[in-house]
């Protein structure tokens, strides 16, 4: 089969790679090769990322920068200090482009959708965000981010991972360390307020602003996301809103709906099946979010609801990459 996988990022590239092993697949990225920028602040799970990176016989530790130990909740009235399983960051750009390497695939333009079409047996949009080759969905939830990459000559203010989260779950700021002196200090909020919030932690906190980054993620789940496909045109990872909605944590869900569609090529309409039920989940969880930011949730009426979340983070503790304990729990949604 020939098949363009359009967009280079998380599933793009991870896709292009596993697919090359069967079949003839070009890949396009807008950004050139030169330039280009994985943002978002480059956390996920070593273990898990250990697994899916096997099977393209690709090292995630040479990748490692920071595994922690503890991650500082902060709600702005408690913190809690969170043991960690696993959680890290890592160079998520080199790895991305490293996983093109020797493949056929263009940075700096994307062809128009007509010839892709008629050029490839197969289209994977996984241009994210932008969705660029599916239709508009019927119901969409895009949250606005803003980051630097800070870097600290001296002290740094967290030697681990930190997390403020905003009123009423409008979205958090985050700080994940990098390596030596550097880290990522971001934000992403419903309320507009991420680009205030990260330039008044700097005021505060130090540190030297040495690169910019701004793009929105998708928060709403797979089951707001259809169609998944139009004729030859498949989606995967977040342009069907593979992101984790409380959490705004889309590496492996993206890779894992990823290894969905190589399984289920064959058979697209089992790969829509399994996406839907695999992340049906994050239909509740969305709900979850979407409540407490319109300041309707109530931990009476809708302890059910919470209590699903709760226990399917808690279920995952290993995926997420650390202890989930209801305390923490709390501390989120009374934010």
């Amino acid at each position: 089969m020939r098949i363009a996988v359009v967009g280079l990022g998380v599933a793009g590239s991870y896709l292009m790679r596993r697919l090359s092993q069967q079949h003839e697949v070009v890949g396009f990225e807008r950004q050139p090769r030169e330039a280009f920028k994985a943002i978002c602040a480059w956390g996920t799970t070593r273990h898990e990322m250990r697994k899916v990176f096997e099977r393209v016989d690709f090292d995630f530790d040479e990748y490692l920068l920071h595994e922690g130990r503890s991650i500082i909740l902060d709600n702005g009235r408690q913190t809690s200090s969170v043991p960690l399983k696993g959680l890290c960051t890592y160079e998520k750009a080199r790895l991305q482009l490293d996983l093109t390497k020797g493949l056929k695939a263009f940075y700096g333009s994307v062809p128009d959708l007509g010839t892709l079409i008629r050029d490839f047996d197969l289209v994977v949009d996984a241009t994210g965000v932008t969705r660029a080759l599916l239709p508009r969905p019927v119901s969409d939830h895009i949250v606005p981010c803003f980051e630097y990459k800070v870097r600290y000559d001296g002290a740094m203010p967290f030697d681990d991972f930190y997390i403020r989260i905003f009123r009423n779950c409008s979205g958090y700021l985050w700080y994940f360390p990098l390596r030596g002196g550097d880290v990522f200090v971001g934000a992403g909020d419903t309320s507009n307020n991420h680009v205030k919030g990260v330039n008044s932690f700097l005021e505060s906190k130090g540190g030297r602003a040495v690169e910019r980054y701004g793009r929105a993620i998708r928060i709403a789940p797979p089951e707001y996301m259809k169609p998944f496909r139009v004729g030859k045109v498949v989606g995967v990872g977040e342009s069907i809103g593979t992101v984790f909605p409380l959490v705004g944590e889309g590496i492996l869900p993206s890779l894992e709906c990823a290894e969905m569609l190589v399984e289920c090529l064959d058979d697209l309409d089992e790969y829509e099946r399994r996406v839907t039920e695999y992340f049906k989940p994050y239909t509740d969880i969305y709900r979850m979010v979407r409540l407490k930011q319109d300041g309707e949730l109530s931990l009476v009426k809708h302890f059910p609801l919470i209590m699903k979340a709760y226990r399917y983070m808690k279920d995952r503790e290993d995926y997420f990459g650390l202890e989930i304990r209801r305390s923490d729990f709390y501390i989120i949604l009374n934010a």
